[in-house]
């Protein structure tokens, strides 16, 4: 419940800027970032963040507000740190400016956005969900696979999530998200959990860096924190047609 509507306040718009690749920002993204009068990104602390990079061509002359977003689980810091930002946020729609707060992937799929939106729509403010392009479709496409057919079931989680990881009845798709190094080599619990056969995987997908790793069983590197692994709880028949359309 809004606590009261700031009516001439600006406007704060959580836009989607997709996976990496500038091409796959939608044409309402586009314009969002051009007209905002701020356009604020995540600040994990490591420089110039990925989001930030992927709209770099239209930030030319753009006021730029760097949201702190520590890499940590600790959920009061967590708070603490999103109720910070919020206020900064509030002071500048206060003035009557609109900002454009830049999301990696897609705003409504785990997003720092996600709890500053709460936030500052409670206050009263206007506010405006982007939607783009998210990273499990990208690094699907990039793959060149379907990720489900027919009766199949998707299913989106973070990686290490023991409750997704149930769900083998031979008829479902994992799209895993941000594998963590405390989490231990991904390949052994996908091992564990039956997954790891026919697993793949795309590491900063549309990035310069990209990498696509079509048997992610025949490698032994390092995965990192921006991958979506894909692995299948069945082994879906060449030229088989989806059970129901």
């Amino acid at each position: 419940m809004a606590e009261h509507v700031h009516a001439t306040a600006g406007t704060l718009y959580g836009v989607s800027v997709g996976p990496g690749d500038p091409e796959l920002m939608t044409v309402k993204a586009v314009r969002i970032i051009s007209e905002a009068d701020v356009v604020a990104v995540p600040d994990a602390g490591r420089g110039v963040g990925a989001a930030q990079s992927i709209a770099d061509n239209l930030l030319e002359g753009k006021e730029i507000l760097l949201c702190p977003m520590p890499m940590t689980r600790d959920l009061a810091v967590i708070d603490q740190t999103h109720r910070a930002v919020a206020d900064t946020l509030c002071a500048i729609l206060d003035q009557g400016k609109s900002v454009a707060y830049l999301c990696l992937g897609d705003v409504s799929i785990y997003s720092s956005y996600g709890y500053l939106h709460r936030l500052v729509s409670e206050r009263g403010y206007p506010t405006e969900v982007i939607p783009g392009v998210t990273s499990v479709s990208a690094a699907a496409a990039r793959l060149g696979t379907i990720l489900c057919e027919g009766d199949e079931r998707l299913v989106i989680a973070p990686f290490g999530d023991e409750d997704a990881a149930q769900l083998t009845d031979g008829n479902t798709t994992f799209a895993f998200l941000k594998p963590r190094r405390t989490d231990g080599d991904p390949r052994t619990w996908l091992a564990e959990h039956d997954l790891l056969e026919g697993a793949q995987m795309v590491t900063k997908c549309g990035l310069p860096d990209e990498q696509v790793v079509s048997d992610l069983a025949a490698t032994d590197g390092e995965i990192g924190y921006l991958s979506v692994i894909i692995a299948r709880s069945h082994a879906r028949a060449e030229g088989s047609q989806p059970a129901m359309l």
